[in-house]
């Protein structure tokens, strides 16, 4: 085929796109709240409000530890109990058993997140949830219960086991239940709850500083409490107002339960078109995956996720790009060493953990501001290029001043200028944490319970956060000594490279997702590797079944009836091979 007969072929297939009655339609206006004229008003109500926000705050979990422990490494009264506060031990032995500490959860988590690879799939999301929330009340028990280092790292280790799976058992369950339109905001629910049990452990901890004294073991064993009841109220809830993903449950074969429980949560009627073209897109997406999926065996699940080049793309392009360049950003490491680092632009004493606990406000705040107005109106890659441009921004900053003002983390005033540009650090603390919910915090989530297909969907979202946890433990245990050997400076400057290769990696690699289907992801990461992150929804538009139908304000229902051109992708791509040529040609 010529290359203008390529062109020709090109423009025919987008005059048949543009004339159908999704591409006629008007373009819809920008609004700071949800607009979907597309779906029946009833797949919006309480049963999935409520579903979606107990497998939502489950993500407290995570946040929860990382912000108790680091408090905990502040406390007098913690540091006495387990070594922390042994003056004969070096700065490299105490910094070693620091990082032991804070980073137990994380080694532990690695394994939870293996583990949940089988449960979420052999038992279903809902028991997945409520073993896991038992695990977490046992797991607390044996460390509130500690009276040496041994036990308090056996505890934070079987802990890790259940905060491990909460990462695959939430996002997955949220993704699959939620309406398209919406998906991004219930799923970034999950991830904003990380903030919601750091506030809690921050607030507690500062509490606990203020009112108890420094010789009592209540002081930091209050605020680990805060676990328990976390758990309690999950496992709790759970029996009352959840309802078992219909994917899953299509996935072990058990299609009549899966049905009522799409038409439970959707509030609408079994023989519904939106029930039936949804179960109908699901069923179309396990079919053509049959011979992948036959048996479950976990080796055909392990075949299929290392034999197609597409899933491939998924995991090591996109998905695990986002763990390991989220997790070496330095979000993290602020979050779990926030007082060490209050301590060094000039905060000092108890007031490192009141501004710890404002910082866990700041980023409960903008990770809901971010989940409800940003991550499904702006998209995700946009969320993205947001978030990282302030990150970056703030790394800079906070690495310049710390070049400039060594002698802050030493002096406990500062003067004229000096203040100034302090206070300016520890603003760039907080907005550093604002980019990174905004940003890599939605998506790291996000992604992995999105793109990936059906059948090896609970597999992959396992294995990114098994990468999740094992660079969130390398992070955890390198960070003191990262202090040490290359300064405070030093490693800000370090975080602001990754987020500057950042930046390039969500422009290039990174495809918009927002508002598809999840069984329309397929043909996206099915075109070669160099258009899927900046023309692969272009290319691909949704042809799902839930996509053609709509309904009108007086609730009238209509679908589109759109046949896909037989050169649909083949003519597109051979085009972009041509894309210079083609320039020219214009």
């Amino acid at each position: 085929m010529s290359l203008q007969e390529k062109y020709q072929a090109r423009e025919t297939v987008t005059d048949v796109e543009k004339n159908t009655p999704q591409a006629q339609k008007p373009k819809k206006k920008f609004r700071w709240r949800i607009e979907d004229n597309d779906s029946p008003p009833q797949i919006y109500n309480w049963v999935l409000y409520m579903t979606v926000f107990v497998f939502g705050i489950f993500g407290a979990a995570r946040g929860l530890d990382e912000g108790n422990i680091s408090g905990n490494l502040a406390q007098t009264s913690f540091k006495h109990q387990f070594g922390l506060a042994d003056k004969t031990k070096t700065k490299q032995q105490l910094a070693n058993l620091k990082s032991n500490i804070a980073s137990m959860v994380q080694l532990g988590a690695i394994g939870g997140a293996m583990l949940a690879m089988y449960t979420v799939d052999k038992f279903g999301r809902i028991n997945a949830l409520r073993g896991v929330c038992v695990l977490w009340m046992v797991a607390v028990a044996i460390q509130i219960s500690a009276s040496h280092v041994g036990q308090l790292y056996a505890g934070r280790l079987l802990e890790g086991l259940a905060v491990g799976q909460t990462t695959t058992i939430g996002p997955t369950y949220l993704s699959e239940v939620a309406p398209k339109q919406i998906r991004g905001m219930c799923s970034c629910i999950f991830a904003g709850a990380v903030y919601f049990g750091i506030s809690i452990s921050y607030f507690a901890n500062y509490g606990t500083a203020l009112h108890i004294s420094n010789t009592s073991r209540a002081q930091w064993a209050i605020p680990l409490s805060m676990k328990l009841v976390m758990a309690a109220l999950i496992l709790v809830l759970s029996f009352f107002f959840c309802v078992e993903s219909p994917r899953w449950l299509l996935m072990v074969n058990r299609p009549d339960d899966a049905v009522a429980a799409l038409s439970k949560i959707r509030k609408l009627p079994s023989d519904h078109p939106y029930v039936v073209g949804e179960i109908s897109d699901i069923n179309e997406g396990l079919l053509a995956e049959k011979e992948a999926v036959a048996g479950n065996s976990m080796f055909h699940i392990i075949k299929e996720f290392l034999g197609l080049k597409s899933n491939l793309y998924r995991f090591f392009v996109v998905a695990a790009a986002a763990q390991i360049l989220g997790q070496w950003s330095g979000a993290n490491a602020i979050t779990i060493y926030a007082p060490e680092l209050f301590g060094i632009v000039g905060i000092k004493g108890v007031e490192t953990l009141k501004m710890t606990a404002i910082l866990g406000l700041v980023k409960l705040i903008s990770a809901y501001l971010g989940a409800f107005f940003i991550i499904d109106f702006l998209g995700r890659r946009l969320a993205l290029y947001c978030g990282i441009t302030l990150q970056l921004i703030c790394a800079l900053y906070f690495a310049i001043f710390m070049t400039i003002v060594p002698q802050a983390a030493n002096t406990f005033s500062l003067s004229g200028s000096q203040k100034r540009a302090s206070q300016g650090a520890l603003a760039a603390l907080f907005l550093s944490g604002t980019g990174w919910t905004i940003g890599f915090n939605s998506v790291q989530y996000l992604l992995g319970s999105e793109i990936f297909p059906l059948n090896i969907r609970s597999f992959a979202q396992s294995t990114v956060m098994v990468l999740h946890f094992a660079n969130q433990f390398g992070n955890s245990k390198a960070l003191p000594l990262m202090m040490l050997a290359l300064k405070a400076n030093g490693a800000f400057f370090f975080f602001s490279g990754v987020l500057a290769v950042s930046l390039f990696w969500a422009w290039f690699f990174v495809p918009e997702v927002a508002g598809r289907s999840l069984e329309s992801m397929e043909e996206i990461f099915n075109l070669p590797w160099y258009l899927i992150g900046r023309k692969g929804p272009e290319l691909c538009p949704d042809h799902s079944e839930i996509n053609k139908i709509h309904y009108n304000s007086s609730g009238e229902m209509s679908y589109d009836i759109i046949e896909k051109p037989e050169a649909d992708h083949a003519s597109f791509v051979e085009n972009a091979e041509d894309d210079k040529e083609e320039k020219l040609m214009k």
